[in-house]
């Protein structure tokens, strides 16, 4: 595999074993032009660890090829690719006035998941953990599984007045659905319709027990769950600390926030909560929380009509 640094009207090629490395020399010393270089290492669960090896540059942008984009500054950092593929990586370096970039096509092979599709034709990849089989993404459906939509409800008062099945993108805005997932009241998930796709349903309060008991407990499973990097890093989705995040388990957890049942969006990036198919009581249905400051992941009862987001289990 090839790695090349444009700039300067000079190509410069190196194959390092284990990784790929970009020749240091500085082709212009004397007026410090930044020089983009990076190497990077390939990990497990489509991780790839990325050092940062230019000189003399202010600021960067890195393009991960997976329309992500990152304006780190770490010397090294972790990326991760949700499915295998090639991808095209470009780090830009930014100073005196001038930029020069560098860039890798970068075949991820080490990602092991299915996919499955839903009515609207969503595809979620899928990660086995224990005996069971997840949704690596949120649900995005907007239809039921017979086919009937689900209504997507914007209005904040027409949300506080539900008692029936709805759904709605954080802060009416359709592009958070893209990564996030969408938001849904318990009132969807309970409908004999069915929000998963065939062969899937939403999981159960005791299936959630069954995944975090598996990954050592609630106490320490959040980190697990919870995609790696920060915001303040431009490395990730989560605010920082994102205490503990490795996603070991490859469950990608992502902090789409929520919805409270008098109409309000709050918390995004802060949070994930996802629906269980399991009522509590009248009202009240079980729910679980990974939060950016804690390992652990909490499980409590909700009011049915907040919006949280939805995780799948194979059948």
């Amino acid at each position: 595999m090839l790695l090349y640094l444009i700039g300067l009207g000079s190509v410069v090629i190196s194959i390092v074993s284990g990784c790929q490395k970009m020749d240091t020399t500085d082709p212009n010393p004397e007026t410090k032009d930044p020089y983009a270089m990076f190497e990077y290492t390939r990990k497990p669960n489509g991780i790839v660890s990325f050092t940062n090896t230019s000189h003399d540059a202010t600021s960067y942008l890195w393009d991960f090829g997976d329309l992500t984009t990152s304006t780190t500054s770490a010397e090294t950092f972790e990326h991760q690719y949700l499915q295998n593929g090639l991808y095209h990586v470009t780090l830009t370096a930014y100073g005196n006035g001038t930029s020069t970039g560098a860039y890798a096509d970068l075949n991820i092979t080490t990602v092991v998941s299915e996919t499955v599709t839903d009515i609207d034709g969503n595809v979620y990849h899928t990660v086995t953990i224990g005996t069971q089989v997840w949704m690596v993404e949120n649900l995005k459906t907007t239809h039921y599984r017979n086919g009937n939509p689900i209504p997507n409800v914007t209005v904040n008062t027409a949300w506080n007045d539900l008692t029936t099945g709805a759904y709605c993108d954080y802060d009416n805005d359709a592009s958070n659905s893209i990564i996030y997932g969408r938001l849904y009241n318990w009132y969807a998930v309970s409908d004999n319709r069915n929000i998963a796709p065939t062969g899937w349903h939403v999981a159960t309060n005791t299936e959630w027990i069954t995944l975090t008991t598996y990954l050592g407990g609630s106490s320490v499973a959040g980190g697990k769950m919870k995609s790696i990097g920060t915001i303040e890093a431009g490395t990730g989705l989560w605010h920082a600390p994102n205490t503990g995040a490795t996603n070991e388990s490859g469950f990608t957890a992502v902090p789409a926030g929520l919805r409270y049942y008098y109409g309000p969006f709050d918390f995004k990036d802060y949070y994930s909560r996802w629906w269980t198919s399991s009522e509590d009581y009248t009202d009240y249905a079980w729910s679980w929380l990974a939060h950016y400051t804690t390992i652990n992941i909490g499980n409590g009862s909700d009011y049915e009509g907040y919006g949280c987001s939805v995780r799948c289990v194979r059948d």
